[in-house]
């Protein structure tokens, strides 16, 4: 799992560093856990995640602290989070993670992009049942003992740890989240990224060709200012 993860995380953000969007993506998330769990991180685990990521994503700080203020204005509009499902060429299960102030305006982009490809959108639980939803941590090595480390962890739902060009990478349930964030805040670990990932449980064997078309599906995807995360069961 952890090989796979880093390949389509590195391909990801090879994608994201084109994308001028990608701080507009992360404001949204600001607003919507601002909005959920109030505006001072040390209360808001949600918020805390993000301005992570944020930084993460080299967001700079004035930028973060004014989707903060924004989003603390009970005039500042909120963002629906929903999961779109379907099949794309050649029978790849996709699902896509959107954050929407407009679900008409998204769910008719997605049922476009989909059958402009090919494909077509499905319903909730279309294709889900084929994944499993993990949380992923993402922090720099720092010298940190890795077999130690994944020993202390394994009582805070460690599933997988991995490591990769002076990065390690922890696989949680999704339902753990929040302890495996909490332990690592405690040991004083910067997390550079902490978010959800789908992961297949079986997955479809492609041509080159055909990995590419699916490739430029996703891409059509992603371009859209509504879509967060794209996932599919190509091998």
């Amino acid at each position: 799992m952890g090989r796979a993860f880093e390949f389509r995380k590195e391909r990801k953000f090879k994608r994201w560093s084109k994308m001028s969007k990608v701080f507009t993506r992360l404001g949204k998330e600001i607003v919507m856990a601002v909005k959920a769990g109030g505006p001072d991180p040390s209360k808001n685990s949600k918020l805390r995640t993000v301005i992570q990521n944020a930084k993460g994503a080299a967001m700079p700080k004035d930028r973060i602290e004014a989707a903060i203020k924004r989003a603390s204005n009970k005039d500042e509009k909120n963002y629906e989070e929903i999961v779109y499902e379907g099949y794309g060429p050649y029978g790849v299960a996709v699902i896509v993670e959107t954050s929407t102030d407009n679900i008409n305006r998204t769910v008719a982009n997605i049922r476009h992009y989909f059958t402009k490809s090919g494909g077509s959108l499905g319903t909730s639980g279309s294709v889900s049942f084929m994944f499993t939803k993990k949380a992923v941590f993402r922090f720099a090595q720092h010298s940190l003992d890795i077999e130690e480390l994944e020993l202390e962890l394994i009582d805070y739902g460690l599933e997988e740890i991995a490591e990769n060009e002076g990065e390690i990478f922890v696989y949680t349930a999704f339902e753990d989240f929040g302890k495996m964030q909490k332990v690592l805040e405690d040991r004083h670990i910067e997390i550079i990224n902490a978010d959800f990932q789908w992961f297949p449980s079986t997955t479809v064997e492609l041509t080159e060709e055909q990995e590419e078309e699916i490739n430029k599906m996703i891409e059509r995807l992603e371009e859209d200012d509504d879509v967060n995360q794209v996932f599919t069961n190509v091998a």
